[in-house]
């Protein structure tokens, strides 16, 4: 006999929220598995696909709003959840602060990094900085008030984004001074903090590292890197293999960055060199292609940070992946039912 795990995963209109949601029900589709995730899934819109591939899906506030934090305290009593899972990036600073607060008040464990892990990671500036002084290779970058002297050693194109994370909102190539003025400004325009960094312009030389670190002992569990392809900013082809430096410079950041849980690094090659540009402070969009090849980053560290288990795997499958456009259909009923009430239960809930 299983046993049963409620579990609640936030932001499940993101394809990170939905892929926690697939990862989970992976783990329930092996039938050498002892628990069984019942999935509650919350999002912000009814428009979350991730709503309606769950047991139960719940309208809760914005990140933002006053009310968030205790909608999601009240979720977790009504429905005794074990494990929160966080979905979306503008969440995770929220619940990582109240972290302390949701644990406390419930039976819950929340699976978010730390706060400084999540202040540095989600800012490319700071990120930059930690990395530069940390030793580890990484995409030269600057903000506006240190350009002169990045152009100075710089030549175009450059990439110019945001640094806050917004997947490729605002993502720009410049050639030359007119288009980096442009790109500054459009971003400043949206309210957010423009970085410039150097272009690396290999193609296909670009890499997304899952990292999941114990989340007592400080070790890593498990870490799966990925040559990815992308087309709009996601990865649409991949292919998964050994890849053993760039995995070890990841597993090694992680570590020194003080990361509980799961951490997403991306980097690229250049001229022989790893240079990473990104650290996410959370499971990646593509943990589900881990899942697959035999590293269920989700399902893992449920068992590490709830169950208490001990776990490290080295090995996993080669494979390569194509991704490719799927629906979900809700009849109009249904889904005037979560507008109306907050809440839909799927009456006949299966993992196939």
């Amino acid at each position: 006999m299983r046993k049963k795990a409620n579990i609640l995963v936030t932001g499940v209109g993101s394809i990170v929220g939905q892929g926690i949601i697939k990862c989970l029900k992976m783990a329930n589709a092996d039938e050498r598995s002892s628990i069984w995730y019942d999935i509650i899934g919350a999002n912000a819109s009814p428009f979350a696909a991730g709503l309606y591939m769950v047991k139960k899906g719940v309208i809760i506030p914005k990140a933002d709003d006053d009310k968030y934090i205790a909608s999601l305290i009240d979720i977790i009593k009504r429905n005794k959840v074990s494990a929160v899972y966080v979905g979306t990036d503008p969440e995770l600073a929220t619940i990582s602060r109240n972290k302390k607060l949701i644990e406390q008040e419930t039976s819950a464990k929340v699976l978010v990094n730390p706060l400084n892990v999540i202040d540095i990671a989600r800012d490319k500036w700071k990120t930059f900085r930690y990395l530069e002084e940390n030793g580890f290779p990484c995409t030269e970058s600057a903000i506006p008030e240190y350009l002169a002297s990045f152009l100075d050693r710089h030549k175009f194109p450059l990439v110019v984004k945001p640094r806050e994370a917004y997947g490729s909102l605002q993502f720009h190539v410049v050639n030359d001074r007119i288009e980096l003025d442009y790109a500054i400004s459009n971003i400043e325009k949206c309210g957010w903090r423009p970085i410039i960094q150097e272009y690396l312009a290999e193609e296909d030389n670009e890499y997304t590292t899952g990292v999941l670190i114990d989340t007592k002992h400080s070790r890593v569990i498990s870490s799966v890197s990925i040559q990815k392809y992308l087309k709009f900013g996601q990865t649409y082809k991949a292919l998964i293999d050994d890849f053993i430096e760039i995995r070890k410079l990841s597993e090694k950041i992680s570590l020194t960055l003080g990361a509980s849980g799961a951490v997403n690094i991306q980097s690229k090659l250049s001229d022989g060199i790893n240079k990473v540009f990104e650290i996410n402070p959370r499971f990646s969009a593509t943990c589900p292609m881990r899942a697959v090849a035999g590293i269920n980053e989700p399902d893992l560290h449920y068992r590490n940070a709830v169950l208490g288990q001990e776990i490290k795997l080295n090995s996993y499958k080669k494979l390569v992946c194509m991704r490719y456009w799927n629906e979900v259909y809700v009849e109009k009923q249904k889904y005037q039912e979560i507008v109306r009430t907050g809440i839909i239960t799927r009456s006949r809930y299966s993992d196939r």
